[in-house]
């Protein structure tokens, strides 16, 4: 896990966010030896922008500068609080519970755009509502949760399984820590490796078929429009649920590099089993300096062994009871 308190501390010393126009510019990108535009680097795409725009705002599609940067403002202040509680919670012998905020690195500011929502597609930037089908199954794992959370680890989300990422779908999405992307190019291959958790999927872009082989992160394919790389993914496993998609879902998503630091990342999904229409979204990237780190999920993780431990020791207390 990648640590940057030292950068959150610095702002918070300063108060002092940098807010940037509601527009991300298009300027001159970096090119490839072969002349493609050239999206390599370790992109970071830490966000304190809701991925749903919060049904308060209504019809509000993007931030005053003055309302950015008191976000912001809120968001370094929030940590430094919770930090100081923890402190003096461990300090006194006291449990912080699972993870306490010294391990998370969900950012400090709004995306560039000053977007209320990451989501730019419906306008109200909102998820559309659920498919009949969608919330169907949405409710029975509601309930299945509640009856058998644990019953083996089968049960548990591939998440607590450290098979895959929270963050790093298909598509991407900010959320917890461990928020970066690497991507690599060739002439006929790109390849999107996420820190969370360390996985690779390997595109090709020249135009070869699909195998049509089901696999966790799906088959991706891309291809060039412009100066953007449109990537088509199906063929998802039925194994993940992203959000509670099916397996026939759709993904589209566009990466653009815009500036020599921004590469903007913008998705498309189509699920009729779970919503009414599709939906898209915007992520800027920012690039980062630092290398991208191996994340070592199953080494030392006690925590599915804790959870289903746990669930066994609740049903012996329940049986002593009865």
């Amino acid at each position: 896990m990648r640590v940057r308190c030292f950068v959150t501390v610095l702002a918070a010393l300063a108060l002092v966010p940098l807010v940037s126009a509601p527009a991300v510019a298009q300027d001159e990108a970096p090119r490839t030896s072969w002349g493609a535009p050239n999206l390599q680097g370790v992109w970071d795409f830490r966000t304190i922008t809701p991925l749903q725009r919060p049904e308060e705002l209504g019809d509000q599609e993007f931030l005053t500068e003055e309302e950015a940067a008191s976000l912001e403002r809120e968001a370094v202040e929030r940590d430094l609080r919770l930090w100081e509680a923890e402190a003096r919670r461990t300090e006194a012998g006291g449990s912080v519970g699972a993870y306490n905020n010294f391990w998370m690195d969900r950012g400090t500011n709004v995306a560039e755009t000053r977007r209320t929502s990451l989501i730019i597609d419906p306008p109200n930037g909102r998820m559309p509502s659920m498919s009949e089908d969608g919330q169907r199954r949405a409710d029975e794992r509601r309930a299945r949760r509640q009856v058998s959370p644990a019953d083996s680890w089968l049960d548990r989300s591939s998440f607590d399984r450290c098979i895959l990422g929270f963050n790093q779908g298909p598509p991407m999405t900010p959320g917890g820590y461990n928020q970066n992307m690497q991507l690599f190019q060739t002439e006929d291959h790109v390849v999107v490796l996420n820190e969370m958790v360390h996985d690779s999927r390997i595109i090709p872009i020249d135009g070869r078929p699909r195998p049509g082989i089901d696999s966790w992160t799906g088959e991706s394919r891309g291809h060039w429009e412009g100066d953007t790389l449109v990537v088509e993914t199906i063929d998802f496993s039925d194994k993940h649920s992203w959000r509670g998609t099916t397996s026939e879902r759709h993904l589209i998503e566009r990466f653009t590099r815009v500036d020599e630091d921004t590469l903007l990342y913008e998705f498309t999904v189509t699920d009729p089993g779970t919503w009414t229409a599709p939906w898209t979204a915007q992520v800027p990237m920012l690039l980062n300096e630092l290398p991208l780190y191996e994340y070592a999920c199953h080494e030392g993780n006690y925590s599915l062994e804790g959870i289903l431990s746990g669930a066994r020791a609740d049903e012996r207390e329940a049986a002593q009871q009865q």
